[in-house]
């Protein structure tokens, strides 16, 4: 039996090297330069030196707290970033990135302490590397929280070049007396919701389908028919950070419970600040519905059940709070530059979220 074949390189295609496998060093070092004084504008008096270390450092103040409890919480921004790729613009996501991470932490009243951002790109360009982390950079500035750290990871033959993913890893604190839940939730409290202008980061992949496929409508014409936007501006409008609002009603009043309003929608997320004897009964109309979430249920056609378990519909967070305490709630939540707005309340049941009334 003849042996197996066997190559050998020329002489003239010379040593490998990792720049020419598609990892380039250089422009790792590059991009690393250029996020430096964006990390630094979220540095907190707890953080200990800069980036470039194996590690971020955070001296956390013990003395501040009776029984501190860590409250972590990891997410991405989903296939919201396949609009930045196609648009090349790269300045927000990554305040989206932050909004996802820190507002689960404020469900449990935690304030957000750090962050910790991942990126992998098939081909790493310092330009769009800094537009990511200067996004991020933003959304920990208005989070209050530092970015402690993160990692760029070039990833050539499993993605292509321009292609990237983005998600992000924060870490909280919370007294432990002071941890909120289902546990608090009772008949008679109140829902009060924070609104959403736009889709947040969550059900891009329906979005995309309805309105970039099957529509057909381009990024760059308008969002729907006498919109003052393109539709890029609309689809890559960035998510509010609503952790210190939240933490600012918890600090004034009486709230029981948050929840975060993502991915499943209202029913599949404000079931999950409910225990089991209750029920939230949330009254659809209370609150301004944003144009986008119209055009999608039209266009789709969506059904009304579909988008309710896929969008947040215009509500990003509805707090649990007790019914003396919303007048002290909805001021410290204005007070911190949003209009809240009282959308139902709680009642005996069995656990679940019943959407009533119509739009």
């Amino acid at each position: 039996m003849a042996p197996p074949e066997t190559s050998t390189p020329a002489a003239s295609d010379g040593p490998a090297t990792y720049a020419g496998a598609g990892v380039d060093i250089g422009a790792g070092d590059e991009a690393v330069d250029r996020i430096r004084a964006h990390v630094a504008s979220t540095s907190r008096p707890e953080v200990i030196g800069g980036i470039g270390g194996f590690g971020g450092m955070f001296a956390f103040d013990t003395a501040r707290y009776t029984q501190p409890v860590l409250v972590a919480s990891t997410d991405g921004v989903g296939t919201k970033v396949d609009v930045a790729r196609a648009t090349g613009r790269f300045a927000t996501v990554g305040i989206d990135l932050v909004a996802m991470v820190v507002d689960d932490l404020a469900c449990l009243g935690a304030e957000p302490l750090f962050l910790l951002d991942y990126v992998s790109t098939g081909k790493l360009d310092p330009d769009q590397m800094e537009q990511l982390v200067a996004g991020v950079a933003a959304g920990c500035r208005q989070a209050g929280c530092a970015l402690l750290g993160g990692e760029m990871a070039e990833h050539p033959g499993l993605m292509a070049p321009g292609e990237f993913d983005l998600a992000g890893f924060a870490v909280g604190v919370v007294e432990r007396d002071g941890v909120l839940g289902p546990d608090r939730v009772g008949p008679g409290d109140v829902l009060v919701g924070l609104p959403s202008p736009g889709l947040r980061s969550n059900g891009y992949t329906l979005a995309r389908q309805v309105l970039l496929e099957r529509a057909g409508l381009p990024l760059e014409g308008p969002a729907w028919a006498g919109a003052g936007q393109s539709l890029a501006d609309e689809l890559l409008r960035p998510s509010v950070v609503y952790a210190p609002a939240v933490l600012a009603a918890v600090a004034a009043a009486g709230v029981h419970a948050v929840a975060h309003i993502t991915g499943g929608g209202i029913v599949g997320n404000l079931n999950r600040a409910l225990p089991p004897g209750c029920d939230a009964v949330v009254e659809v109309g209370t609150w301004e519905e944003p144009r986008i979430f119209g055009e999608i249920r039209r266009l789709g056609p969506v059904t009304e059940e579909e988008m309710a378990r896929v969008f947040n519909l215009g509500l990003g967070m509805v707090l649990v709070t007790a019914a003396p305490d919303v007048e002290p709630a909805l001021g410290a939540i204005r007070s911190a530059g949003h209009e809240p707005v009282v959308v139902g309340t709680v009642v005996e049941g069995t656990g679940v979220v019943r959407m009533v009334g119509v739009r």
